[in-house]
């Protein structure tokens, strides 16, 4: 199977963590399951009239193609043209080109948060008007129509995360090549189930403070970062603390709150990413599937049983009390 990758309005940063693959690199994996790319502008060397000859012909027909890949948000702006981003030498705008080639592919990927949702690129004013290929923020309908479907009978397959996490990629390629992927592999949001069906919560070293409630009040202590610097781990989608990154860490891992960057208008929460907002005390957004009355009182019951170890290495940057050592029954 062949995949176009085209960069569109972003950063780049989806391919820079899609080199990051490991055990084995990311061209002898798909090699080894018989993908090959026929085009992507940083890994590959053909550049000008080669790559215009081979738009073409997967434009008119005359080429086949079995998966395109879209980094970065489509600029629909001024005035849905989307002529703010022109593919350059060939006189089109990348709006155009999406929409030509996406219903000649079997399958369509949307690679990172921009190019699913609009992500950063759509913070703020959005002056060019930036949006995901099927989504505009939370809402159905992108750069293509929200009924769109490819080929195969399937929407853009949304492999978000900014960036998104190397091996997302690579399964989500592979899970195509074994013919694999279908509607049940998908979320409500059109993500992969294989790493949508997880919260970053799960695995994150910092479990037994959120156990507790013992909170960490600065970036630099170590207990949990839910109460007061802005974490919604317990609410993000995506395995980062199972599979880890770069070798084995992850956002929490190194420190910082996790704000899910796998989700339609993470980019503009309403406050700082590392500030949570608080209603009487009480930090408005909570864990998944837990009501409100629930959290309180079991935050109430954890902090009073808070084990002095805990509470004292939870603001501390490193363990200051390590655990007892249990004796020989």
């Amino acid at each position: 199977m062949n995949i176009l990758w085209l960069q569109s309005g972003g950063c780049g940063g989806c391919t820079m963590s899609l080199l990051c693959a490991e055990d084995p690199d990311v061209l002898t994996l798909l090699e080894g399951a018989g993908l090959e790319f026929l085009w992507h502008p940083t890994l590959s060397e053909a550049s000008g009239a080669p790559v215009r000859h081979l738009l073409e012909d997967l434009r008119m027909g005359h080429a086949p193609l079995d998966i395109l890949c879209v980094e970065g948000s489509v600029l629909r702006g001024p005035n849905g043209t989307g002529r703010f981003h022109m593919l350059s030498g060939t006189g089109r705008s990348m709006l155009d080109w999406v929409r030509d080639l996406a219903p000649r592919a079997a399958h369509v990927v949307a690679v990172g948060t921009c190019a699913t949702y609009g992500g950063i690129t759509s913070a703020g004013e959005n002056p060019s008007d930036a949006v995901g290929l099927q989504y505009d923020g939370a809402h159905p309908g992108g750069a293509l129509a929200a009924g769109f479907r490819s080929r195969a009978g399937l929407p853009v397959i949304n492999v978000a995360g900014c960036p998104t996490h190397p091996d997302w990629v690579t399964e989500t390629l592979l899970m195509i090549a074994a013919g694999e992927m279908h509607a049940e592999a998908l979320d409500p949001y059109a993500r992969p189930r294989f790493y949508a069906d997880h919260l970053v919560h799960h695995a994150c070293p910092k479990n037994e403070f959120y156990e507790y409630k013992a909170s960490a009040t600065r970036l630099s202590e170590m207990g949990c970062m839910m109460e007061h610097l802005g974490c919604i781990g317990t609410q993000a989608v995506g395995d980062c603390n199972i599979r880890g990154w770069n070798g084995g860490s992850s956002c929490t891992r190194a420190g910082y709150p996790c704000i899910n960057c796998t989700a339609p208008e993470f980019e503009e929460p309403g406050h700082g990413f590392s500030e949570t907002p608080k209603f009487a005390g009480i930090p408005l957004g909570l864990p998944s599937d837990m009501p409100k009355a629930w959290f309180m009182a079991l935050a109430s019951l954890s902090k009073a049983a808070t084990p002095p170890r805990i509470a004292a290495n939870a603001r501390a940057d490193r363990i200051v009390v390590p655990p007892s050592v249990k004796g020989p029954k």
